[in-house]
């Protein structure tokens, strides 16, 4: 005669909870997505950075930094205020304010506008006035390689800050867009603490 076959208890699925009894969920997809993006980023950089500081004052030739470079004070004003009206604009978003998200992703486009033409100009300066190209000498390529890799990703998020902005225009970016918008404001947060470093590494101790 055969036996009943035991039973096999099923484990139902199991809701993860912290030690204080509250349920927790998964973060945002979009955020981790973008906090490893940030991680090879930051990599980049730093190999760029790295390479900078090893090559100050091993120029062959002039000019030198001391002799060109003055400190883009307005710029980086600029800059580092952009963080902040979008830190506003994503608040105004999570409360429903989609005019007045509108009006700080305005300011934030505008600010990151003006850092990016300040940059231009000082471009302009060093290249036609100075005669400071990349191919002058090694600061030159150093510089134009570290300043020019973060220009690079401020005219990226300006594209993508620009479009959101038009977007918002036309009442297409609401309330259940907040965390999207957050996750774009993390990046623009990168890039402006990115510009702290190299503000401080190419126009503080390199001068």
């Amino acid at each position: 005669m055969m036996r009943d076959a035991k039973a096999i208890p099923i484990i139902g699925p199991i809701d993860p909870i912290d030690p204080t009894g509250t349920p927790w969920t998964l973060p945002y997809r979009g955020t981790v997505g973008m906090v490893c993006l940030i991680v090879a980023e930051s990599a980049i950089f730093i190999i760029f950075v790295v390479a900078y500081i090893f090559y100050i004052g091993k120029s062959l030739s002039g000019p030198t930094p001391a002799q060109v470079l003055e400190l883009p004070i307005f710029g980086t004003v600029c800059l580092l205020s952009s963080s902040i009206t979008l830190h506003f604009a994503v608040a105004a978003l999570r409360k429903g304010r989609s005019s007045a998200c509108t009006a700080w992703l305005a300011g934030t486009v505008l600010l990151g506008s003006i850092f990016l033409a300040s940059t231009a100009r000082e471009w302009y300066h060093l290249i036609h006035e100075e005669g400071l190209t990349i191919k002058t000498n090694l600061f030159g390529t150093t510089y134009y390689s570290l300043v020019g890799l973060h220009a690079t990703h401020v005219v990226v998020g300006l594209i993508m800050l620009s479009l959101v902005l038009g977007f918002s225009f036309f009442g297409l970016v609401r309330e259940e867009h907040s965390e999207k918008l957050e996750v774009l404001s993390l990046y623009w947060h990168f890039v402006d603490a990115v510009w702290v470093v190299v503000f401080m590494v190419v126009y503080v101790l390199g001068r």
